[in-house]
């Protein structure tokens, strides 16, 4: 094959690729990716003190699983972040629905529910410690403030798309108001509703440290800051390291989820 119809093969348009290609493209920007580093500070390209080489981290990272009980710290990030996100997911998925279904829902949470969104989560951290003091409180509130508005358009805009025929048949049948949005719209719109937790889970993570590093003393945020106060770089590279594992874990956890919940949506490789 000429290099000119593989390169088309390569960039064929919205054409699935097989497992095969998939793993190794995976595994290969990986292994660039850490490349680049090995070199950059086996080279002295970068000062090491700021960007230690990947096996000291890696070293790192294992030292404080095994050695300094950090496991307790990612089971009690972990908790915070699924904590949080169920409590958002009871709010917004029936709001969510709600709104995109009934108009006049809509109308009247619409405008808060975007004014909102537009507020940066990180902005609110004095006034929820003065509210809710220096515990559990403030950082799920944090996370949750942090994904609730976003989720809640997610799901309303998902629910305006559901096929209006299918509305106007259970209409047309004799199907209640009520009957419909749960019986018809409700699951027509579910495997969207996954995708858009999925969605929403990963934003969860990224707000997991700011939620941290204000007077907290356990989870993986409050070790990257006490890492930060004596120059630990390996440390802090260690817990973003963890954090990503963990997000991509959970990423994988949820698209499994998708596929086991809705095996009809599967298409054929």
């Amino acid at each position: 094959m000429s290099p000119d119809s593989r390169s088309k093969r390569f960039f064929q348009l919205r054409h699935p690729v097989g497992r095969r290609q998939r793993f190794l493209s995976a595994i290969g920007i990986w292994v660039v990716f850490f490349a680049i580093w090995v070199f950059a500070t086996s080279t002295g390209m970068v000062n090491e003190l700021l960007v230690p080489a990947p096996q000291k981290v890696f070293a790192t990272t294992y030292q404080l699983f095994i050695e300094r009980g950090f496991t307790g710290d990612v089971l009690i990030s972990i908790g915070r972040v699924l904590g949080a996100f169920a409590m958002a997911c009871a709010v917004a998925v029936p709001l969510g629905v709600l709104m995109g279904s009934f108009p006049a829902v809509e109308a009247i949470f619409a405008p808060f529910v975007s004014a909102w969104r537009y507020l940066p989560a990180p902005s609110f951290i004095p006034i929820l410690l003065m509210w809710f003091g220096t515990g559990e409180a403030p950082k799920l509130a944090l996370l949750f403030i942090g994904v609730i508005f976003f989720l809640i358009t997610l799901i309303m805009d998902h629910t305006k798309n559901v096929r209006e025929e299918l509305v106007e048949t259970a209409l047309t049948l004799g199907a209640g108001r009520s009957t419909v949005v749960m019986k018809v719209v409700f699951p027509a719109v579910l495997p969207d509703i996954v995708v858009a937790m999925r969605q929403m889970l990963a934003m969860a993570w990224t707000y997991l440290v700011i939620a941290e590093i204000v007077a907290s003393t356990t989870g993986i945020g409050a070790m990257m800051m006490r890492a930060r106060r004596f120059l630990k770089t390996d440390e802090i590279l260690s817990g973003i390291i963890v954090i990503g594992a963990l997000g991509l874990l959970f990423d994988l956890a949820f698209a499994a989820l998708h596929r086991w919940m809705f095996p009809y949506l599967r298409k054929k490789r």
